[in-house]
């Protein structure tokens, strides 16, 4: 399962990702405002914490994400 979310998380990564795919040509700015981006947070906790454990750190820091957040560095634990 963790290798089938993480091969998701990369196709995203390389078609629709406005820091990873095509579009970070387009844009002038980072999408993300955390560090390391979404997307890659998702890949290092899936495979530091594996899938149960992992999904909620994820989903946590999707909700996070918005326009009105801080942002800043924000690693796995």
């Amino acid at each position: 399962m963790r290798t089938i979310l993480i091969g998701l998380i990369v196709l995203y990564q390389v078609t629709f990702s406005p820091d990873h795919g095509p579009l970070r040509f387009v844009t002038p700015t980072r999408a993300c405002r955390f560090m390391p981006t979404c997307s890659d947070y998702a890949i290092d906790a899936l495979n530091t914490h594996g899938t149960l454990r992992a999904l909620p750190k994820i989903l946590s820091r999707l909700l996070r994400c918005h326009p009105r957040s801080k942002g800043g560095y924000d690693p796995v634990l």
